[in-house]
């Protein structure tokens, strides 16, 4: 069901425009655009960092392992949806990878920056895509799936997004989030990321809860890489002149290899059903109830 985000109409028209009050919206290089009104005034993310973020994604263990956990939680707890949102899709990578994984799964994704959306379009084949505030989805009981993979963490009003995505889902659908973890771990990697918080699992936990949601798988990952980023970030924590955010991906392809196989024995280990109290970030699965 369609949501109307002027006068909160709801209605099941294949077109958007609204039978209430008429309002429908524009579009945006190509993308229907619900918020085109807050795209300058947002300011939880640096939208210049979809372009070099569209050079590294694809080759970086992080990114490349990310997905595949992801993966592995849609085939794992989902496997029948048949549609699926992602919120903050950035330049598509994510979608990029569920394209391949799943032929029959509809695919939706949305971001509030539209030069995301441009690099997004790019990349992906079959997935609609759409210009969004996640504070306001002018969806309910629509999607089968949800996910926000690192999004959370840029929000203020994280619990109003999780209240968004529980209207927005079909009962008993699912919502698969990834968030930074450990509040200790801050540094300014975090700072010029635009993070409002590094989150504690209990903390997540509750506001999934609260949100209406039962919690079915709930793991930390980036876990045998702990020490690792431990290091990192510590030696982050001084103020640093001309810091590149980006340059913890910059990395040897030798090192770059040896992190990925690191990370997919870790994946091995939680597809066996270990649940890692510590590491980088974490994994959540949900059902709305």
């Amino acid at each position: 069901m369609k949501k109307c985000n002027e006068c909160a109409y709801i209605f099941d028209n294949q077109e958007w425009k609204c039978p209430n009050c008429q309002y429908n919206p524009n579009l945006i290089n190509g993308c229907l655009s619900f918020a085109p009104e807050i795209i300058d005034k947002v300011e939880s993310y640096d939208p210049i960092f979809f372009a070099k973020l569209a050079k590294v994604e694809a080759k970086n263990f992080w990114f490349r392992s990310r997905n595949r956990l992801i993966i592995w939680a849609i085939k794992k707890f989902f496997p029948n949806q048949k549609n699926f949102l992602e919120i903050g899709c950035g330049t598509g990578f994510v979608l990029s990878g569920l394209e391949k994984s799943f032929s029959q799964l509809q695919l939706s994704g949305s971001e509030i920056f539209t030069q995301g959306l441009e690099f997004a379009s790019q990349r992906l084949n079959r997935t609609q895509l759409f210009q969004m505030d996640a504070l306001h989805i002018p969806f309910e009981d629509e999607f089968d799936g949800i996910g926000a993979f690192d999004v959370l963490e840029h929000i203020q009003e994280d619990h109003l997004v999780l209240g968004q995505i529980y209207q927005a889902l079909k009962p008993q659908g699912s919502l698969i989030l990834t968030v930074p973890q450990h509040p200790w771990l801050w540094s300014q990697a975090d700072d010029h990321a635009f993070h409002v918080r590094r989150y504690q699992s209990q903390d997540l936990k509750r506001k999934v809860q609260e949100a209406g949601f039962k919690i079915v798988k709930m793991t930390s990952f980036v876990s045998l890489l702990l020490p690792l980023m431990i290091l990192s970030r510590f030696s982050q924590r001084r103020e640093q002149e001309n810091y590149d955010p980006l340059n913890e991906f910059k990395i040897s392809s030798w090192l770059n290899v040896t992190l990925e196989f690191i990370l997919s024995i870790e994946r091995q280990m939680i597809q066996s059903g270990v649940s890692f109290p510590w590491g980088g970030s974490l994994l959540l699965v949900a059902i709305k109830i």
